[in-house]
């Protein structure tokens, strides 16, 4: 279709009744399943697979080879580093399926997911929250929460331009933060 308004590489697969969104790019071997949602100004890499009914917002970025399953919503501006897992089935088993029954996963505005993190399903990744790179995440991560290692814990607060913040959780940006109780809040 050459008056369409987003690109998808010739070895790419989309399959009937996607929305993909102005100017996004689907590179190389990726496969969207129907019903899937993307938004504008997406960057799909090599090999990222996403499964049916999926949502993904406007200016999200996934690197090569992240695979997004069914029951997975991604907000606007989210970053997916290269080989980025969620999963859908919280005690997978080959002779007991579950028969279209998946348990959801939320990934909200702003957040990062590094490189081989794997999401388990059921959980929400807060708003500019940083997963680190290997992560398994296991419970809920707060948002401008940093979190690293197997299972995830906090390891410290980072700002909306992802930089780690301070002691007085203030960042180099000049934007600064407070505690109200055990979550962090952006200053007017």
């Amino acid at each position: 279709m050459k008056d369409r308004n987003y690109f998808v590489h010739p070895s790419s697969y989309i399959d009937d009744n996607v929305r993909i969104g102005e100017s996004t790019k689907i590179w190389h071997f990726c496969h969207v399943q129907s019903g899937a949602s993307i938004g504008r100004d997406c960057s799909l890499g090599q090999n990222v697979y996403i499964g049916s009914n999926v949502k993904i917002g406007d200016g999200t970025r996934m690197q090569n080879n992240v695979f997004v399953c069914k029951g997975v919503e991604i907000e606007n501006n989210v970053f997916c580093g290269p080989s980025v897992s969620f999963t859908n089935v919280k005690n997978p088993r080959a002779r007991f399926p579950v028969n279209g029954s998946y348990t959801k996963t939320l990934v909200r505005e702003g957040a990062t997911i590094g490189a081989n993190a794997a999401i388990v399903c059921g959980h929400i990744i807060g708003s500019h929250a940083f997963v680190g790179a290997g992560a398994v995440v296991t419970e809920d991560v707060k948002d401008y929460a940093m979190v690293a290692g197997v299972p995830s814990r906090q390891i410290g607060w980072v700002c909306e331009c992802g930089r780690r913040l301070d002691e007085t959780n203030k960042c180099g940006c000049g934007r600064s933060y407070r505690l109200e109780g055990d979550c962090l809040k952006k200053d007017d």
